[in-house]
């Protein structure tokens, strides 16, 4: 069974692979995540998912100019 790290690495693989599909699962995360909680945290599932594609723009941002090096 593979660590935490491994997993932590293949997904990130994943996720600079694919960004668009990456923001989309954030949003679906998201989403999931205001039904569970019934709406109580809305504001604060937000803001995280919001830093996670702000995050996620930046590494796809940069890891297309390393390519390009």
């Amino acid at each position: 069974m593979p660590g935490a790290s491994e997993i932590f690495n293949r997904l990130k693989k994943a996720v600079m692979g694919n960004p668009d599909k990456a923001e989309g699962a954030v949003d679906k995360a998201a989403d999931t995540a205001k039904k569970a909680t019934g709406g109580s945290y809305d504001e604060k599932i937000d803001k995280g998912a919001n830093k996670a594609t702000e995050y996620l723009r930046k590494q796809s941002q940069e890891d297309k100019q390393n390519k390009k090096k």
